[in-house]
């Protein structure tokens, strides 16, 4: 089974947030020399928990630094831009890193309302998403437009032998029945649903799917957050941080993700209910005991890779969960 990375740029407390950045980049360089097929960074706005904002800025750095691994937004949030500027930047980046550029895309806005508005004025953007996506192909591969469209004769460059991958991301059936009716590779954020509807939302990609010549099968990942260390103990411990961060969340509090030790302080009994539920289905624990989760959710979910997201306090934490997992799925 291949394994994938997805690193968000998540801001900690007591560094500050540009540090987040140049640790992505230390990560993607680990990942690769660990045997990561895919290194993909994601989109927010305004966010004082993920602080990675400019996707293909950060993946020409990684480029940059790497030589094998895939590189990918997950995702750029296509209503706030212009099909036709994305394209040009993407194939900027694949003239980069000729066959190893994944373009993930998605319809949510990556902010709060108010900043998606600053982004794009027009409200009712996302409403255009699926043309947006089908002139995005387009002009990625170099399809020329049709008479009367108005992109008719303009094509976006540099063009090349190669050319990025559009990925569809989502998080409902929406994302997983436009995936299907384009034709294009699916991306379910298991991560931020904890799993509901991941199993009806890859049954929908599959059975509706349109197979091409460019892609003549279904073909679909599930992204999911998995924490693991050199004892269970110690993994439990780490996972204190986002524990908390998602109690706060859920009480409309974000902010930096704090160390296990200040994340420890006592909880609602409300939170606790929460919190027991999440560390219930949480893909937590010593790197064999993940690893057999992950295993089992690949089986029943029928895909064969899985996109790995670690929030720890400490990079090296977060470093040493990535490397234990690439030793137990031998992938170099």
């Amino acid at each position: 089974m291949r394994l994938s990375v997805l690193d968000q740029s998540v801001g900690v407390a007591g560094r500050s947030q540009d540090t987040a950045i140049r640790q992505t980049l230390e990560l993607a360089q680990r990942c690769e020399a660990l045997g990561y097929h895919r290194f993909w960074v994601s989109e927010h706005h305004s966010h004082p928990s993920i602080v990675g904002t400019a996707p293909e800025v950060l993946m020409a750095a990684i480029a940059a630094r790497t030589t094998r691994i895939r590189l990918g937004s997950a995702g750029v949030m296509l209503p706030h831009y212009a099909p036709l500027k994305v394209a040009e930047q993407f194939r900027v980046l694949d003239a980069l890193a000729p066959g190893r550029i994944d373009l993930g895309v998605g319809r949510a806005p990556g902010s709060d309302g108010r900043t998606a508005q600053l982004l794009n004025p027009d409200r009712h953007a996302s409403d255009n998403f699926p043309q947006q996506v089908m002139e995005l192909q387009a002009w990625v591969t170099g399809e020329p437009m049709p008479a009367g469209h108005p992109g008719h004769g303009v094509f976006a460059y540099p063009s090349g032998p190669t050319s990025p991958q559009v990925w569809m991301l989502g998080s409902s059936d929406y994302g997983a029945q436009l995936a299907a009716h384009l034709s294009l590779p699916y991306a379910f954020a298991y991560f931020i649903t904890d799993g509901q509807g991941a199993d009806a939302a890859l049954h929908l990609y599959r059975a509706n799917f349109r197979p091409t010549d460019a892609q003549p099968q279904p073909h679909a990942t599930v992204c999911v957050w998995a924490l693991a260390a050199d004892t269970e103990d110690q993994a439990w411990q780490l996972f204190q941080s986002r524990a908390r961060w998602r109690m706060d969340r859920n009480s409309g509090r974000i902010g930096p993700i704090l160390p296990p030790e200040a994340a420890m302080r006592e909880y609602t009994p409300s939170e606790q209910v929460a919190l027991a539920q999440l560390r219930a289905n949480a893909l937590v624990g010593s790197a064999s005991q993940v690893a057999d989760k992950l295993r089992k959710l690949a089986t029943r979910l029928q895909v064969d890779e899985l996109v790995l997201i670690t929030w720890t306090h400490d990079p090296a934490a977060q470093a040493r969960s990535y490397e234990l997992l690439a030793h137990e799925f031998a992938l170099n």
